[in-house]
């Protein structure tokens, strides 16, 4: 059974669906006002990963992602570039769903845009004022943390703490009946952009947006929410008392978070120039295969060291895989299945499973995956590989991948046996010749000839196969 460690209770807890159908999560995305770096999609990564694992687990998922396209940053942009604010996040939107599909990350059930839920979020304010659980000053209207009983149960902080220090979180610059009240909708500054409200013109504060679009497509009742360990508080912390007090139900079952990465051992930061985005990285020559697998390669809970030399690492390991996946149809193979095949491979099924439903352990899943890799070589190189085996191994990797999504592309191009043209295949046949001639001076030359072509010949137990470059 799939175990989630959960941020509300501080323990690992078997998960399921409250319906025991639809898993219902909510990811805290994008704000809209640059191109998303490494740390961000770490975050993102893990939240495909967990919801690839839900659908591996047979059930259906209704992921909501939203996407911030008001706040502080985003209006400053543009008003900085001097264009509206839909022109200015349209352009970061577009660029973080590149990003996306660069990195294999499936799409979401819903996109919902915070611009578009406006009145929605008007309506869950009043909701709360009615309820007693807010007040407006000015124009701008709090949340009264004094009127939620449990406010801090997700963080731990007291609410007696945030009378000052690290924990005030100041919105605007009027007055509020206590410090740590947080502030729900904004009046309306100069040359901002603004909507028309029962308390005057302004805009949503950026914790009741994620209320709204969770509930409006999720319902009242979440099965998981997702977000980066910085986002505990103050941002789920006012999540759960903003949607709680409006309608008196339990909003979130498991809370799950990802830790953060830091860059060559340091923070990330653009004054020490270790600031990474995955065009960065892409124009650096690095294969979105092995950033995504370098993302992967800490548990989720686990602070990941960022590194060039581990991105070499990744590079390495994805070319071992990719060799492997592209040599395995092509294995000239005799009929039948081999014991030992089938029982490694069911051993590798099981153990895959079991180290994911240990709250999503990834690195154990890749290692079990390259085990198996590095155990069928062997049998292969031994000749004990046989082609029913290969067709229980592929469907094996496909099975993991669905999970992992780092083969996808090459899974389907193994299977699409590539045209040579004719010469070509007369080259491979005349090397074959010239091998049982015993001419291997003629044997090399040509095998040099066509790599300079892109065809790579491997000569295995079974006979000669071929690989594109």
């Amino acid at each position: 059974m799939l175990e989630l460690y959960n941020t509300a209770s501080r323990h690992q807890e078997p998960f399921e669906p409250v319906d025991g159908e639809t898993a219902r999560v909510y990811s805290c995305g994008p704000t809209v006002y640059d191109f998303p770096h490494i740390g961000n999609l770490r975050t993102f990564v893990l939240n495909d990963i967990l919801c690839r694992y839900l659908a591996f687990k047979g059930w259906e998922v209704h992921h909501v992602m939203n996407i911030t396209d008001v706040d502080d940053k985003t209006i400053a942009g543009a008003l900085t570039q001097g264009v509206s604010l839909s022109e200015y996040t349209q352009q970061y939107t577009e660029y973080f769903f590149e990003d996306l599909e660069t990195l294999n990350i499936k799409p979401a059930w819903k996109y919902p845009r915070a611009t578009d839920h406006i009145k929605q979020m008007q309506t869950l304010i009043e909701k709360i004022l009615d309820n007693g659980h807010g007040y407006e000053v000015a124009g701008n209207v709090y949340f009264d943390i004094s009127s939620f009983a449990d406010y801090g149960k997700l963080s731990g902080i007291e609410p007696e703490e945030l009378g000052g220090g690290e924990y005030t979180r100041l919105d605007d610059e009027y007055d509020r009946e206590d410090a740590g009240d947080f502030v729900l909708w904004k009046a309306a500054k100069p040359d901002e952009p603004s909507w028309d409200s029962p308390w005057g013109p302004g805009r949503p504060g950026w914790h009741i947006e994620c209320s709204v679009m969770s509930m409006e497509y999720l319902g009242p009742t979440l099965d998981i929410h997702t977000g980066a360990v910085d986002l505990i508080f103050p941002h789920h912390e006012n999540e759960i008392a903003q949607s709680e007090a409006a309608t008196g139900q339990q909003f979130v079952r498991f809370w799950v978070h990802g830790e953060h990465l830091i860059v060559e051992g340091e923070k990330m930061s653009k004054s020490l120039g270790n600031f990474y985005t995955l065009r960065d990285l892409l124009k650096e020559g690095y294969s979105p295969q092995a950033i995504r697998h370098q993302l992967l390669t800490a548990h989720y809970r686990q602070q990941l060291n960022f590194t060039l030399e581990g991105l070499e690492q990744s590079e390495r390991a994805m070319q071992r895989l990719n060799t492997f996946i592209e040599r395995l149809p092509r294995l000239p193979l005799p009929q039948g299945s081999s014991k030992e095949a089938g029982e490694r491979i069911d051993e590798a099924r099981s153990n895959f499973e079991q180290v994911m439903d240990d709250d999503l352990n990834v690195p154990g899943a890749l290692g079990v995956v390259f085990e198996l890799i590095k155990d069928i070589n062997t049998l292969i190189d031994a000749g004990e590989l046989r082609d029913q085996d290969r067709v229980v191994l592929r469907d094996f990797l496909v099975q993991a991948d669905s999970v992992l999504g780092l083969m996808t592309n090459q899974l389907e191009e193994a299977e699409r046996e590539p045209a040579l043209d004719e010469e070509i295949k007369a080259l491979i046949a005349e090397r074959e010749q010239a091998r049982n001639d015993g001419d291997f001076a003629r044997a090399d030359q040509i095998r040099d000839q066509l790599t300079a072509q892109g065809i790579i010949l491997e000569d295995t137990a079974e006979g000669t196969i071929w690989r594109r470059k």
